[in-house]
């Protein structure tokens, strides 16, 4: 009995999972109009900071991101976005590093516990284009470009709501938000590179 609801289970999720989790379309004007937050437990945001002139580049994760948007599907280009990180939520795998970085002399969370990207218009191809917007770090605002693809849009877990997903990368330099600790062991350029997935509310 046990094992043919175990059986039952297992085939119900083959038929019902993947078919019904994939996404459908790239094309932003198939994408229901309303308001999408973030998963925060499908969003990561990954830092590339070259070490030493570029023997390789030093990976920083921010583990903490919040989000949304109102969407119009007759005027994607225009959508605003707004995504939060906590920078305390930065992570690097070295022991006793985490607290310097997120440490007064250098991203100062105590008066800076955030940055933050707000988007206000996109250009190019609608599965592959330019976001264009703000970025601030240490109370210092600078305008910023995404490279986004858009990974498509489609029902979420067991065919249920609506979800989108997001890949994109940026080059900023840190100098310019006032990050100039450490400059004789780290590169000026740092590479963005994150992964996000949205759900209608």
């Amino acid at each position: 009995m046990v094992r043919t609801l175990l059986a039952a289970i297992a085939l119900g999720l083959a038929l019902v999972g993947p078919a019904a989790a994939d996404p459908i379309t790239q094309d932003p004007a198939r994408v229901p109009a309303g308001d999408y937050a973030l998963d925060p437990r499908h969003a990561s945001l990954l830092v590339q900071v070259p070490h030493m002139g570029g023997f390789s580049k030093f990976i920083i994760r921010f583990e903490k991101l919040t989000g949304g948007f109102a969407y119009d599907p007759a005027n994607w280009g225009a959508t605003q976005a707004t995504i939060t990180v906590d920078a305390a939520s930065l992570r690097t795998n070295v022991p006793g590093f985490d607290k310097t970085l997120t440490g007064s002399s250098y991203l100062d969370v105590g008066k800076h516990p955030t940055i933050t990207f707000v988007a206000n218009r996109t250009e190019g191809e609608p599965a592959k284009g330019v976001v264009h917007g703000d970025l601030t770090i240490l109370g210092v605002t600078r305008p910023v470009d995404l490279s986004v693809v858009f990974n498509g849009v489609g029902p979420g877990l067991l065919g249920v709501g609506t979800r989108l997903g997001f890949s994109g990368t940026a080059r900023i330099k840190r100098s310019e938000f006032g990050l100039t600790t450490m400059s004789s062991m780290a590169g000026d350029d740092l590479d963005l590179m994150f992964e996000v997935e949205f759900t209608r509310k």
